[in-house]
């Protein structure tokens, strides 16, 4: 037996596991219906050694923290809502991604940093539009870059007007690079600032003050630092009252997940990720409910934590999180299930059933962003339907996520064959960023594919029919089965892992594109570029110099 890995054992891994009691950079408090996040940056905590977190500045422990104290909210105080974003620092909100950790961080290390960071705004925003969490971020003294980001992420920006504070996405004219946790596209996409107006603020390091900000659409309200305190409670109470979330609700407590880790994975009750460390790979097995689960409301809530689709959704969130930023060459994840097909389908009538209960919601929530995660994963999946599975209903999301999708057929034996099985909760419960199903963009707008499958809601398909209705790829026999796929796996580990990441990107999301996918795909893709410039991350570049007095040099070339 594999001894487990610990951070003292292994202290580059990286972990997501916190409590606010081990907070070191926010302050949560609440007051009824009021959540207040206040930012207030421990600079001498950095995640990784060799830089201090100056000015508010933040790393990305500063939005691990974050994020927990945002599921802290949304689970255990259901009477919120309206969160307010600030800083408990005077004149300074943030100053955004710790540069110094930005120039001596690698390239994956940053690339991985923005996509985590950008996740976790965007949940503010799906929070927002889904759950009637609204958020209010009190700017209540300087505020760039990444700072500036995260108040974009919130539904209404109030900024103090002390005619000094500014807001400003410097990182173009300062560090050579883009503002990568969605900046550039919110505010034309979300605050709709005129485009020669947004190329002005963006090339410039001196940001706006107030009066301007407000005038081009860049802050919401403005207020002077004598009526400042005021206008927060005002405008949180505005927010609050417009929220639907119960006023009277006792919240579930996330108490730590259990994980067990070591060489080969990460093990937890419903989620399973091995590593094949020698193929590349990473087979991650989820499982259905073990026993019969509750079907009323006051079941639910007794059953809390442990609520089969909750644990599940935090265990995968979490595998994911642990494989992407830990195991970078584990560039394949096999999505296996394991369980009873009517068990799923169960589960997912009681989430239809009691979708409007606050709880059940927030389930549903976090497993729409789980399953986002894997949507803008920079890796290969590819689903695994053989015996055993029980890719259905809501675990039928990890098959329609996948690039492929294998299938084992089994002709002579049809009573032991594997079956899939859709159920309503696949046609818009866990939409994708570009805010379509995952069915819908399977079949590249076509409608009438997705009616199809819609007709055959509740049945067990086989892998004949399944291949019909186009919700798999290739369904070897059992004869050809462990061959075709080794081949696929072996095959796909041997190719570029920059060509299979932007590749997978660009036939993820079809159709129209969201401000998430501009940010995901467009906005990202350009970042990942840039940070391999010499003019951000060489030598002279503009990110490495920064603070040292000297001036970057350019390539001169536009590329």
């Amino acid at each position: 037996m594999q001894a487990p890995l610990t951070k003292a054992t292994d202290p580059a891994r990286i972990s997501f596991d916190t409590h606010p009691e081990r907070y070191a950079h926010w302050r949560m408090s609440i007051d009824g219906a009021t959540a207040t996040l206040a930012m207030n940056v421990n600079e001498d905590k950095g995640i990784k050694p060799g830089y201090k977190l100056k000015l508010n500045s933040y790393d990305l422990g500063v939005d691990i923290e974050l994020y927990d104290a945002l599921n802290r909210i949304r689970f255990e105080h259901p009477e919120v809502r309206c969160v307010v974003l600030t800083s408990a620092r005077e004149r300074m909100f943030c100053s955004g991604a710790n540069i110094y950790m930005l120039g001596q961080s690698s390239h994956g290390w940053k690339v991985n940093f923005c996509k985590f960071t950008n996740e976790t705004r965007n949940g503010m925003e799906d929070s927002s539009r889904n759950d009637g969490l609204k958020f209010l971020a009190a700017v209540n003294g300087t505020c760039a870059g990444g700072g500036y980001e995260i108040a974009l992420a919130c539904d209404e920006i109030l900024m103090i007007d002390d005619r000094s504070s500014t807001v400003s996405l410097p990182e173009v004219p300062l560090l050579g690079v883009l503002p990568g946790t969605g900046g550039l596209t919110r505010i034309t996409d979300k605050r709709k600032v005129r485009r020669d107006l947004a190329d002005f603020f963006c090339t410039t390091t001196e940001g706006v003050r107030a009066d301007r900000a407000k005038a081009w659409g860049l802050v919401d309200h403005s207020a002077k630092p004598q009526a400042f305190a005021q206008a927060v409670r005002e405008h949180t109470q505005r927010l609050a009252a417009a929220s639907d979330r119960p006023r009277e609700a006792t919240g579930i407590t996330l108490t730590p997940l259990k994980c067990a880790i070591d060489l080969s994975g990460y093990h937890y009750e419903y989620v399973d990720a091995v590593i094949d460390r020698a193929a590349r790979t990473a087979t991650l097995t989820v499982s259905g409910p073990t026993q019969v689960q509750p079907d009323t409301i006051e079941g639910i809530i007794k059953a809390g934590i442990a609520w089969w689709p909750l644990q599940m959704a935090r265990e995968l969130d979490d595998a994911i999180l642990n494989l992407r930023t830990n195991e970078i060459e584990i560039g394949t994840w096999q999505l296996k299930t394991r369980g009873n097909i009517d068990h799923v389908l169960a589960v997912d009538a009681v989430l239809a059933k009691h979708r409007a209960h606050w709880f059940v919601r927030e389930t549903l929530g976090l497993l729409r962003r789980t399953l986002a995660r894997l949507d803008v994963s920079s890796r290969t999946l590819f689903a695994i339907i053989d015996t055993g599975s029980c890719f259905a209903g809501t675990l039928a999301e990890l098959a329609l996520a996948a690039d492929r999708g294998y299938m084992l057929q089994l002709p002579d034996n049809p009573e032991n064959a594997p079956r899939i099985a859709l159920s309503e909760l696949n046609f818009g419960t866990y939409p994708m960023v570009n805010h379509l199903t995952r069915v819908a963009t399977r079949f590249c707008g076509q409608q009438e594919p997705v009616e199809e499958a819609r007709q055959v809601v509740g049945e067990k398909l086989d892998a004949h029919d399944a291949a019909e209705l186009g919700l798999v790829t290739f369904t070897p026999d059992d004869l050809d089965w462990d061959e075709e796929v080794r081949i696929a796996l072996e095959e796909r580990a041997s190719l570029s892992p920059d060509a299979l990441t932007g590749m997978e990107a660009s036939l993820r999301f079809t159709g129209a594109e969201t401000m998430e996918t501009r940010i995901f795909a467009r906005l990202s893709a350009w970042q990942n570029w840039i940070f391999n410039r010499p003019n951000a991350v060489g030598e002279h570049g503009a990110l490495k110099v920064f603070g040292t007095g000297s001036k970057a040099k350019f390539n001169w070339e536009r590329i």
